[in-house]
């Protein structure tokens, strides 16, 4: 079995929120730039610190930790607004594929752990190369900015 280490991940995965309160706490019900949609009990929210471009979250507007907290119309709204987030990820990016996942609890890996939310990453074929692990850096081609243009409208479409 072969292992990717990144260490320098580490302090992001353990950190939890920046600032005062939760991240997505604030988002939600402020004029956050980083968000690019938002529902009546859910948001989209861009990656803060992304995998590629176009790496976003859902996230329910009330502060839950898991899916077992939400929820019916929560629940339903969360899992409409990852679907219609493929779909404008799809449009935007024309992805080769998309991660959807959730990291439930420190321990999966969630840097702000509770607060429950979906991650969607677009992955292109070749996508992962040197750069990652020989220079401790991801090449993103397209600001948080640019990504948040490209997606807003996108949203907004019927």
């Amino acid at each position: 079995m072969q292992r990717l280490w990144t260490p320098w991940r580490l302090a992001y995965v353990t950190g939890g929120t920046v600032g005062d309160g939760c991240v997505f706490c604030r988002a939600g019900t402020t004029d956050d730039p980083l968000v690019v949609h938002r529902g009546t009990d859910a948001f989209v929210i861009l990656n803060l610190f992304p995998y590629n471009n176009g790496h976003v979250m859902v996230v329910p507007r009330r502060h839950i930790a898991s899916l077992g907290d939400a929820t019916a119309d929560e629940l339903s709204e969360l899992i409409t607004l990852v679907r219609d987030t493929e779909r404008v990820l799809t449009t935007a990016y024309a992805p080769h594929g998309i991660n959807v996942g959730l990291n439930l609890g420190r321990a999966a890996g969630a840097g702000v752990a509770d607060h429950l939310h979906v991650h969607l990453v677009p992955r292109w074929n070749g996508d992962t190369n040197f750069m990652t692990v020989v220079a401790d850096m991801r090449v993103l081609p397209e600001t948080l900015e640019q990504t948040a243009a490209r997606l807003r409208p996108l949203f907004a479409a019927p």
